[in-house]
């Protein structure tokens, strides 16, 4: 097993991570393109069972090994694990790479269930090893325009916050639609990065009250529901007193790809980040005073691999525990609590 840049090769800028990924599925190439792009990493191995992804993966980075399974990536030459395969192994492959040294970058979720995202932060801790999630929307430049403003306080107190995700398509794998694999519907899919923006962007305040409603083609589904739900409505209570608002969906007929936005609304002005045109991938930042809306940025913006490029460059300058991944704990938590399931249980 290698051990992480050394001082002297960092020194000298000779050398970057050696990464292996665990998956290479259209996110796992997606995430690995960006480090390779932006030159922050070198994609040294890779383990993925589909020939099909395994060559598009090749050609992203010819000198990769193929190797067959996570242990054998243990075997080779590298400094972190990034892990892109479906959400029931997350957690399991996270612990099993954290408990062999290595730092791990994830797909979100992190794990099915608050027991599972806990289990990955301590072996984390224990390791003393970096570890990232891949809470992609937190790097669009709109939000990077965003909470700035929100932490100077210049809207004031803040209030209110709306949040929306609606996916007029759902689901390509089936693993999605069956909860024990999957941990869930919509809200762990797309709400789970409703849940973290406004958390993150706010500093992450306690959540002092939770209250959902849940939906599966059309009906009303019970606390922990044994079927995925399509459509899901939130509502957070702060200790601050704000409320977060948010709804997330599968295959609604929304008369477009996608409705995607986050709006914060304080006493002296609003913020918000919005798709544009029905992307999931364009995104405008406004800042509103009564009835004036000014834009504060635009599409074009390459923020898709910026999590991964950005835990790439906190690997190259040091491998150790970050506090801040105990967050994702508290956002495994509230997706538990909006779900009316015990949070000390382990998914099946």
């Amino acid at each position: 097993m290698s051990m992480v840049l050394s001082d002297s090769a960092r020194a000298r800028g000779l050398a970057k991570p050696r990464l292996g990924f665990l998956g290479a599925g259209w996110i796992g190439r997606h995430r690995m393109e960006a480090v390779l792009e932006a030159g922050v990493a070198e994609a040294t191995a890779i383990a993925e069972p589909s020939e099909e992804c395994m060559r598009a993966a090749a050609d992203l980075s010819p000198s990769a090994k193929r190797v067959d399974t996570l242990e054998a990536l243990f075997r080779e030459d590298i400094d972190g694990i990034v892990i892109a395969t479906p959400s029931a192994l997350h957690a399991q492959q996270a612990v099993e790479a954290l408990e062999q040294g290595m730092p791990v970058f994830c797909q979100k979720p992190l794990g099915r269930a608050r027991s599972e995202v806990q289990a990955v932060v301590v072996a984390a801790e224990k390791a003393d090893r970096l570890l990232g999630a891949d809470f992609s929307y937190r790097h669009t430049e709109a939000m990077r325009r965003i909470r700035p403003v929100l932490s100077s306080g210049e809207i004031g107190q803040v209030h209110a916050v709306d949040l929306t995700f609606h996916n007029a398509y759902g689901p390509d794998k089936t693993w999605f639609y069956d909860p024990a694999l999957s941990g869930g519907g919509c809200l762990i899919d797309l709400g789970v990065h409703l849940v973290d923006l406004a958390l993150w962007a706010l500093d992450f305040p306690e959540v002092v009250k939770v209250e959902s409603h849940l939906f599966a083609e059309g009906e009303k589904l019970p606390p922990n529901p044994s079927v995925v739900e399509d459509f899901a409505v939130a509502t957070l209570t702060l200790k601050t007193g704000t409320i977060i608002r948010l709804t997330c969906s599968w295959r609604l007929h929304a008369g477009q790809d996608a409705q995607i936005s986050a709006a914060f609304y304080g006493t002296q002005g609003g913020l918000a980040l919005r798709n544009v045109g029905g992307s999931f991938y364009d995104f405008r930042a406004e800042r509103y005073r009564g009835t004036e809306s000014e834009t504060i940025s635009e599409p074009p913006d390459d923020w898709g691999g910026r999590a991964i490029v950005d835990w790439a460059r906190q690997l190259s300058r040091n491998p150790g525990f970050n506090p801040e991944a105990k967050r994702f704990v508290q956002v495994a938590e509230i997706i538990d609590r909006l779900y009316g399931r015990d949070l000390d249980a382990r998914p099946d």
